[in-house]
């Protein structure tokens, strides 16, 4: 099992930035893919950005150049900066981890983003 805990949220105007954090706890020896997705009213979730194990890094074309998914092992954190924010970024942003006993998910933070 492993318990994932967002923080970060809030209101930003547009052009602005947040930082995102995901804290892991529990079987965290198990975890391959650390996660961020996003979902809007009215629209399916969406991954964001992702992290292996590797430190690979992979980008939704929506937040390439904007966003960056980065971790701090030794703090089991996982963190999205998002900069030159848009209103389209508005959403619930989650974490989620990938592990060989399946993928976890934290509770979400809103995120929104005023014109």
């Amino acid at each position: 099992q492993v318990q994932l805990v967002e923080s970060g949220g809030g209101l930003a105007q547009a052009g602005g930035s947040l930082r995102l954090s995901c804290v892991a706890s529990g079987s965290i020896f198990n975890i391959n893919i650390r996660a961020w997705y996003r979902q809007a009213p009215g629209k399916q979730r969406e991954k964001v950005a992702s992290i292996s194990s590797s430190s690979y890094t992979n980008y939704a074309d929506s937040v390439k150049g904007r966003f960056t998914i980065s971790r701090d092992n030794a703090k089991n954190t996982v963190y999205l900066q998002m900069n030159s924010l848009k209103p389209e970024d508005t959403a619930v942003y989650y974490c989620s981890v990938t592990t060989r006993g399946g993928d976890y998910w934290g509770q979400g933070t809103q995120v929104t983003v005023s014109s």
